[in-house]
């Protein structure tokens, strides 16, 4: 019995399959502002090791019981990073993987499961060390008036495709576009600089999101993304500020995070937390996040009401969530679902460059709406508002130029222009403008 048993073992363990092989098919290259993401597409979860050598300056990426598809030596990695890749197999089973680098950098990787679009994947970022970034530049315009600064975050990104719709229309496609026409409204309007969260086709983290605005001085974020649903009849756009509840979760982990403590709150010219005990920085931290949902509810029912004139609303009143995106705790901050790009006949319009420019600007002009009743203090639409109030109207005349008019008031063209948005000296009979006080 006993030689039996051991037989039955043997042939077991002979007869046991071995795994399968993971195959790697493709790579895709991620290039990012502040990193470089390299995405592996592989057949299986795979298992894998990272470590950086030195003499030469190179990264190691082992990945257990892999082979290579693909020549992985036509990767078009930065060259600013990356000198060239090498690869081979290692213990007969396993995949070697060698970048040579120009510098030093700090990687990072993680394996993710598929998705809509992609299978499983193991991704690696590649983190320049020791590079200089530079202080945001704060632009100043007429009597050394800061602008208000428009955070501009389109989600998802890179990899993260977000919904896909009929015809494989890609969310992080649709928002970008919706994004970059938010930023040439707001760049051609003087008093604002908008600030781009995502420029092109790459992924930012969620919490790395709310820190870019911060970072930014931005006076509000919006974030663009478009709905989905499993049922393809939901259609309509929505606009959300942050919830009750997300705001004291949110106060508590910011508090609980030391390196949260000396960071500032009231966004510019704000009050520093690190010489205040957990009381009063808890009391400060809870006046700022009230403020700034206060100013996220104004803007995003000035938005919804825009909205409303340019696509059919999936709600008309204002809605509450817990976005992570929402969350900075000095930046109001709204979240624009577009539309839902899961119904057929919706994704069709948010893919329409006509439809895309309807919808930014309809997300600018409630935005412009809320910054033209509540400017921030010290802003060059603050100064506006003032000269505004202390100015008065004057219908022009038949003979008058603004020159003229300029003169008689003693005040210059440049300050009746500014105040009444002209951008040429050309007047007509029968025009109201507004005459600055001298």
């Amino acid at each position: 019995m006993r030689l039996i048993s051991v037989l039955v073992i043997s042939l077991l363990l002979i007869v046991q399959p071995v795994a399968a092989a993971t195959s790697i098919s493709g790579v895709r290259i991620w290039p990012a502002p502040d990193h470089t993401r390299i995405v592996f597409d592989v057949s299986n979860p795979v298992e894998h090791k990272l470590f950086v050598m030195s003499d030469p300056q190179r990264l190691v990426i082992d990945i257990e019981n892999a082979t290579a598809k693909i020549d992985l030596k036509s990767l078009q990695l930065p060259p600013q990073l990356v000198k060239g890749v090498r690869y081979a197999a290692r213990n007969s089973t396993d995949l070697r993987v060698v970048l040579d680098l120009k510098g030093r950098i700090k990687p990072r990787s993680f394996v993710l499961p598929p998705n809509q679009q992609y299978g499983n994947r193991l991704v690696v970022d590649l983190y320049p060390v020791a590079q200089k970034t530079q202080p945001p530049v704060v632009t100043k315009t007429l009597s050394d008036k800061r602008n208000v600064i428009i955070a501009i975050d389109a989600g998802h990104g890179g990899d993260d495709p977000g919904a896909i719709g009929a015809h494989g229309i890609r969310e992080k496609a649709v928002v970008l576009a919706i994004a970059r026409d938010l930023e040439n409204l707001f760049g051609s309007h003087k008093g604002y600089r908008p600030v781009m969260i995502r420029k092109s086709d790459y992924y930012v983290g969620l919490r790395s999101r709310t820190k870019l605005a911060r970072d930014s001085k931005a006076d509000m974020m919006i974030s663009v993304h478009a709905d989905a649903f499993k049922s393809p009849q939901a259609k309509g756009a929505s606009v959300y500020t942050l919830s009750k509840r997300g705001a004291t979760s949110e106060a508590a982990r910011w508090l609980a995070e030391s390196e949260n403590s000396s960071d500032l709150i009231g966004g510019v010219g704000g009050v520093s937390l690190d010489d205040k005990d957990d009381v009063l920085a808890g009391v400060l931290l809870d006046l700022s996040m009230t403020a700034s949902m206060r100013a996220s509810v104004a803007a995003g029912s000035q938005v919804v009401a825009e909205l409303g004139k340019v696509t059919r609303l999936h709600k008309k009143q204002l809605e509450q969530a817990g976005f992570v995106v929402l969350k900075s705790p000095d930046i109001p901050s709204i979240l624009v679902e577009t539309g839902f790009i899961s119904n057929p006949q919706e994704a069709k319009r948010l893919n329409s460059r006509t439809h895309q420019r309807a919808i930014a600007k309809a997300i600018y002009r409630g935005v412009q709406s809320f910054f033209s009743e509540s400017p921030p203090p010290g802003t060059y639409l603050a100064w506006q508002q003032e000269q505004k109030m202390n100015a008065r109207e004057y219908r022009i005349a038949r003979g008058d130029t603004l020159s003229e008019i300029a003169i008689r008031n003693r005040v210059s063209t440049g300050r009746i222009k500014s105040l009444n948005g002209l951008k040429s000296d050309e007047i007509r009979v029968g025009q109201v403008i507004q005459i600055p006080s001298s």
